[in-house]
């Protein structure tokens, strides 16, 4: 008996880290903490592969190259989740990107910016984001692909 509803394989997703995120587990331990962004990437590999998914990870001190990254995931990616650091407050190019994709976008921020100096209040990919996780740590990376793949998932 042929099945004719063959499954395929989800297309990955996309993991980006924006400027200075490099530097997890040296810069500022009090409010970032010790983890290296090398051992979150690791850590969203396995459970992604658990989960059935594929995962693209990237980071970047250049805005250009995260918006040139967004553009290429176009028809490539389930989704992305977006760490975008200092420019979340900041780059309305950065927003007007992540639209391009037309891909569920979960942002991720280490520290709860809403308790943290008033500029970083204002975030311009959360009204384009399906969700936003801050101030959970780097766990929050952890809850937002386990969400990003159900959400995947139920289309």
């Amino acid at each position: 008996m042929t099945d004719n509803h063959a499954r395929t394989e989800p297309l990955p997703i996309l993991l980006l880290n924006g400027p200075n995120l490099n530097t997890l587990g040296v810069r500022q331990p009090e409010v970032y903490g010790s983890t290296t962004l090398a051992q979150i990437v690791d850590a969203a590999e396995r459970r992604a592969a658990d989960g059935g998914f594929g995962l693209r990870a990237a980071q970047t001190n250049h805005e250009g190259q995260m918006i040139d990254w967004i553009h290429e995931a176009r028809g490539n990616v389930s989704g992305i989740i977006i760490n975008p650091g200092g420019w979340t407050h900041t780059s309305v190019a950065l927003a007007d990107a992540l639209v391009v994709p037309e891909v569920p976008i979960v942002e991720v921020h280490i520290s709860n910016v809403a308790k943290r100096e008033p500029f970083r209040h204002h975030s311009y990919v959360s009204p384009i984001a399906v969700g936003t996780i801050a101030g959970l740590g780097v766990a929050g990376y952890d809850y937002a692909l386990q969400f990003l793949m159900e959400y995947v998932r139920r289309g």
